[in-house]
């Protein structure tokens, strides 16, 4: 399915503005999430600020609306084909649910979410870190169905997509931790099968805070390796295979991924979000 070397093509780079805080698609349209403040209180929390919803037409991309939201702080964006329907989770530990006919809901998580991903089931997985170590499970109107607790050593998770045989491909590791790593855990969430990364480095099999992650429809995993600046492809049995988007294409750092499995288009966030002044991006890869 893949070639063992070479990046994938760009064809594509959304306007370049506002900092870029989620990325994804749903029929015919890619949904950016873009903040338009940045305003930070003590312990890093932050008011609520405006951000912006752009939707682009996925064969053109060309800008077909946008809506304005009032956030705590966004920290990952995601779509159910199935509802037909957008989620957006906001550090003020709740998730927003956004249909295509543009009705709003919003539901509590009661704690703060880090990442999220729709399951074949069509629920709502969402990662809780900052030292919780949970994933939880809502139905797609805010029911909470389960909760599970991983691991002692996946410390700080970011990001969880569920596996069709019910398994969990998880990374881990913020800037300060010992540890950065993409898992595959099991169904009940208690046991890591398999690994690959470990101590925080630049090398083949290493991170620098792995944020976030896109799974193909043979389960191949796309990890964005924040602070080398590039994505890296893994097997389904999370071996490295090869970097396909390098610091070359980007300008900035990659910390959001959405993957068009029927178009084969990797949307790669690319944000300068450690300056006073941020900026933002979304490049679009053939795979």
């Amino acid at each position: 399915m893949y070639n063992a070397v070479g990046q994938v093509p760009v064809v594509h780079t959304l306007p370049e503005y506002e900092q870029v805080c989620g990325v994804t698609s749903l029929a015919d349209e890619v949904y950016v999430l873009r903040r338009v403040q940045n305003v930070y209180l003590a312990f890093g929390m932050e008011e609520a600020q405006d951000h912006t919803v752009e939707e682009y037409d996925v064969i053109n991309y060309g800008l077909q609306r946008r809506l304005t939201m009032s956030l705590r702080g966004v920290t990952d964006m995601t779509s159910c084909e199935h509802y037909r329907c957008v989620y957006i989770a906001d550090s003020g530990k709740c998730i927003h649910r956004l249909d295509v006919q543009g009705a709003f809901t919003r539901w509590a998580v009661n704690d703060r979410p880090w990442g999220i991903s729709v399951n074949a089931t069509h629920n709502l997985l969402v990662t809780c870190g900052l030292y919780v170590r949970k994933i939880k499970e809502f139905s797609s109107h805010g029911d909470l169905l389960r909760e599970l607790t991983l691991p002692d050593d996946v410390i700080n998770p970011l990001h969880a997509i569920q596996t069709r045989n019910g398994e969990f491909i998880v990374c881990h590791g913020r800037r300060d931790d010992a540890v950065h790593r993409v898992c595959k855990i099991s169904a009940d969430g208690r046991h890591i099968i398999k690994s690959h990364g470990g101590q925080r480095g630049s090398g083949i099999g290493q991170y620098d805070v792995p944020r976030h992650l896109a799974v193909d429809d043979n389960e191949f995993v796309f990890v964005a390796d924040v602070y080398n600046e590039r994505v890296t492809l893994l097997s389904p049995t999370l071996d490295y295979m090869r970097q396909v988007v390098s610091p070359d294409d980007l300008k900035w750092y990659p910390d959001r991924l959405c993957l068009d499995i029927h178009r084969r288009r990797l949307y790669v966030t690319d944000s300068e979000w450690l300056s006073a002044t941020t900026k933002g991006r979304v490049v679009v890869f053939s795979v």
